[in-house]
């Protein structure tokens, strides 16, 4: 198998905010649909061949087989599939003899990879795009990998000083439990003493409140933050006490918004 592509989330949105494509020929997302949907399928062989070993048959990995995987927009990536000794292995991500990936599967995974829903809500969507019935234990396998790699991006490490950063929250209806409810993605964006900028976090919640704020700093402080320049905010009650918590030598901007 390949090298592991690692999906960097601040040059991608960089690149895009430069001009360049999500989707389609030579489109930002086909490295993050590659390495996404190969982690399904290694989750899928290796609940394939636990079962066999429960069930007192031997087997284990054989290897892979390659083939090209094409998308409705044009965008196309090699897709490297696991191989089981015994040749019972059959994929339902991406079935033996299926080429493509349809866009509505692409924004899926990415909503997935960049909000971190919650296990009953990522697998839904797994049934939801394949149209298929997992088993649990293929599921768990399936969302613990990709869980682990969107955990990877939302704790690793900051700079010690952002000179600018905005704080602002995102209001959405989800579906979780059949049902839509509002949900408020925390974003925080930052500018690096290099000039460039990096988004700091996104966290979720059912609603904004400088409390939930709090906790959102404090993490970004326990991540290696010590310090702001100056913050923009809008004028939610109690944000700018919250801030000086944390980062008491911030200077904070009030923004507010034209709705």
């Amino acid at each position: 198998m390949e090298e592991q592509f690692e999906f960097d989330f601040n040059e991608i949105l960089n690149q895009f905010r430069n001009g360049k494509k999500l989707t389609g020929k030579d489109g930002l997302l086909a490295p993050l649909i590659k390495q996404l949907t190969e982690a399904t399928l290694e989750a899928e062989v290796e609940s394939h061949i636990a079962n066999d070993v429960l069930g007192g048959k031997s087997n284990r990995r054989n290897g892979f087989n390659s083939k090209t995987i094409k998308g409705t927009s044009d965008g196309s990536f090699l897709l490297e599939t696991p191989r089981d000794r015994n040749g019972t292995f059959e994929p339902q991500i991406v079935k033996k003899h299926q080429t493509t990936i349809s866009n509505e599967i692409e924004e899926k995974i990415l909503s997935m990879y960049g909000l971190g829903m919650s296990y009953t809500d990522i697998s839904a969507h797994i049934e939801d795009i394949y149209q298929i019935s997992i088993s649990t234990a293929t599921i768990s396998a399936i969302t613990d990998k990709i869980i682990d790699r969107v955990k990877a991006w939302q704790s690793r490490p900051l700079e010690t000083i952002y000179p600018f950063v905005w704080l602002d929250a995102i209001h959405y209806k989800i579906k979780d439990g059949g049902k839509y409810i509002n949900k408020a993605v925390y974003t925080i964006l930052g500018v690096g003493m290099d000039g460039r900028k990096e988004i700091l976090g996104l966290y979720l919640s059912e609603s904004e409140g400088a409390n939930f704020w709090l906790t959102v700093l404090t993490d970004l402080n326990n991540r290696g933050l010590k310090d702001i320049l100056i913050a923009s905010v809008d004028g939610l009650k109690g944000f700018p006490e919250a801030i000086k918590t944390i980062f008491p030598n911030t200077e904070v901007q009030l923004y507010y918004s034209s709705d």
